[in-house]
């Protein structure tokens, strides 16, 4: 009796309709998690329409969970996996589009920091230097604007010439002046 009531809870609900809870939750929870994000990095008119997609996703899956949860609670297993898969995706995709911009600061010999500055500037983005004293000998500061997309090759080419430099990325909210490369050359 107790494996026959469990093969009906799991089997009441049609695989192609758990899988499309389970995918749309996904697709869902992705948007949100994108829409957080352009929203802190400053991108508003793109966010708004996510969040648009969003709600309406939202609104047909939840309500279909709901509605149908008490004859089958798979739906709401479908729903659950869908949301905490969803925040997983959602993290990936927004690292591959990889929004925004970041301040490197590196930290490095003084001797080699002209070459640092040197092959960034030769990568096309901007380079101040500033002199600063370590612990045993004469450091420099470099501190290079660029966006979020790419900057994984500017860190590559420092390391290159410094494998022993200190890096710290910073997100950057807001920037006013200065120098930053578009990246549409160098980032493709």
């Amino acid at each position: 009796m107790f494996w026959e009531n469990l093969w009906n809870i799991l089997t009441v609900t049609a695989l192609w309709e758990l899988l499309l809870i389970f995918f749309a939750k996904i697709i869902e929870v992705s948007i949100g998690t994108l829409r957080s994000i352009l929203i802190v990095k400053g991108y508003r008119t793109k966010a708004v329409f996510l969040a648009l997609v969003e709600i309406m996703l939202w609104v047909f899956v939840a309500s279909t969970v709901i509605t149908g949860l008490a004859q089958s609670p798979m739906k709401g297993i479908a729903y659950g996996l869908g949301f905490a898969a969803g925040v997983f995706f959602g993290s990936m995709l927004e690292q591959k589009l990889a929004f925004g911009k970041l301040l490197i600061q590196t930290i490095t010999s003084a001797d080699k920091s002209v070459e640092i500055a040197d092959k960034v500037r030769e990568l096309g983005c901007g380079v101040t230097t500033v002199d600063a004293k370590g612990k045993i000998e004469n450091k420099a500061i470099l501190m290079v604007y660029t966006n979020r997309r790419g900057s994984q090759t500017i860190i590559d080419a420092i390391l290159a010439i410094d494998p022993q430099s200190m890096i710290v990325l910073n997100d950057v909210s807001t920037m006013v002046g200065g120098y930053i490369h578009s990246g549409k050359a160098l980032f493709k």
